[in-house]
């Protein structure tokens, strides 16, 4: 994942210091509240955050923001997604363990 400044309802924050728990993190881009991890809360890490501009990411250069992003611990992008959840449950499952029983 590379190390983009965001802003956050904290303040300025820059993605490695997200990492700095040794936590994965949802960063969501799109509307704050917009995706729901609540089975995997104790897990990961949910940061609404927001992103101006493209993202340049090696080979592939100039990319649009995603709406939201799965980083693993290791700074790995595990899923990444527009405005729905598609895939989300799978791969915080595969990651992160099953969902907590409510």
């Amino acid at each position: 994942m590379s190390d983009l400044d965001l802003v956050t309802a904290d303040g300025p924050l820059r993605v490695f210091e997200l990492l700095h728990h040794a936590k994965p993190v949802l960063l969501n881009l799109a509307e704050p509240g917009g995706f729901d991890i609540t089975p995997w809360a104790d897990r990961v890490q949910l940061i609404d955050a927001s992103y101006e501009g493209e993202w340049e990411l090696p080979v592939l250069g100039a990319v649009t923001a995603p709406a939201a992003v799965l980083i693993r611990p290791d700074g790995h992008v595990a899923w990444v997604g527009d405005r729905t959840n598609i895939g989300l449950p799978e791969a915080l499952t595969t990651w992160f363990g099953p969902p907590a029983a409510a």
